[in-house]
């Protein structure tokens, strides 16, 4: 098994629950950070954790790291919002063109299921950040095609706001609140929310259950950000700054359009492929969505309170 991007917040979580519930026979983590690499190294000191530096924008570099490897799990990519809207050929090149390079690797290295994480800001996106993981989940989807029959399969696991992952707006609230002052773009916004442990199983339950073609959507609470800021910086004044350009006041993880292609089950929503030109299998079980259905952050059925939070994070890292 590999993992791209697994010194970041979700590789590391990763990384420690495959090793500890796992039978892995070998775990390689590929990233760009050697000091990150020294540090999971000195921290785990396990025999079947395997090191690689790399770039997902090289090639040549992941042929070689995919040699021998069954299952990749891909979650590197260029995250934060206004970072990509300045740098925008470079959010492409890791997001898009790094796909695609992960994607051709693993047909031509005969990797056997390739998971890449997604993001609720893929759906309707309005930010370029959005835009280039749209674009990589459609590459992942598609790119069945062309692995044929028998070949590499791909899917995505698609999620909301990760508590404890770094740049988070609890990161931003933890750090304005040692000032007594915290910003906050608009009152009504909501999100939907998942912890790092959580994120973590739930990939790797769909390592387990990928056909080839899906997208995967855990059924996950929202919150408002009122809430998150007095569970996060109680006491604190609230700055209202207007919302941001490239910012949604609500996030949807289903849009209507996809709604038609999904099933519904009990704990999450599986969107089947549009275009499915290689053999794969039709989800049985499962509840066709309505028309026009929405799974969106502020029509979800379950919310968080404050009180709720507290519970809800306790898994976390926050």
């Amino acid at each position: 098994m590999l993992i791209t991007g697994g010194t970041g917040s979700f590789g590391k979580v990763f990384v420690d629950t495959v090793l500890r519930e796992t039978e892995v026979k070998k775990l390689i983590v590929f990233s760009r950070d050697e000091l990150k690499q020294h540090e999971m190294a000195s921290r785990l000191k396990d025999d079947r954790l395997r090191f690689f530096i790399g770039d997902v924008r090289d090639v040549e570099r992941i042929h070689r790291a995919f040699h021998g490897v069954d299952v990749v799990v891909h979650a590197a990519a260029l995250k934060q919002v206004p970072a990509c809207e300045y740098n925008p050929l470079e959010a492409v090149k890791t997001n898009v063109l790094g796909a695609a390079n992960i994607i051709n690797a693993a047909i031509d290295c005969g990797v056997k299921r390739v998971l890449a994480l997604s993001t609720d800001k893929a759906v309707n996106p309005v930010n370029l950040y959005g835009a280039t993981k749209l674009c990589a989940e459609k590459l992942f989807v598609q790119g069945n095609s062309y692995s044929g029959f028998d070949g590499t399969r791909f899917a995505c696991a698609r999620y909301g706001n990760v508590m404890g992952s770094r740049g988070s707006v609890i990161e931003v609230f933890t750090e304005q609140r040692q000032a007594g002052r915290i910003t906050i773009t608009d009152e009504r916004m909501t999100r939907f929310w998942i912890t790092l442990p959580q994120g973590v199983r739930f990939v790797i339950k769909c390592l387990g259950l990928m056909h080839g073609g899906e997208v995967f959507v855990p059924k996950i609470p929202s919150m408002n950000i009122m809430d998150l800021a007095q569970f996060i910086a109680p006491g604190c004044t609230v700055e209202f700054t207007g919302i941001r350009p490239g910012e949604k006041l609500h996030e949807v993880l289903v849009s209507a359009d996809e709604a038609r292609l999904g099933k519904e089950f009990d704990d999450m929503f599986v969107l089947q492929p549009a275009h499915p030109w290689w053999k794969t299998e039709n989800w049985k079980g499962g509840k066709e969505l309505p028309d026009g259905y929405r799974y969106a952050s502020d029509t979800n059925r379950e919310w968080l309170s404050v009180s709720q939070l507290r519970a809800f994070v306790a898994g976390s890292d926050v």
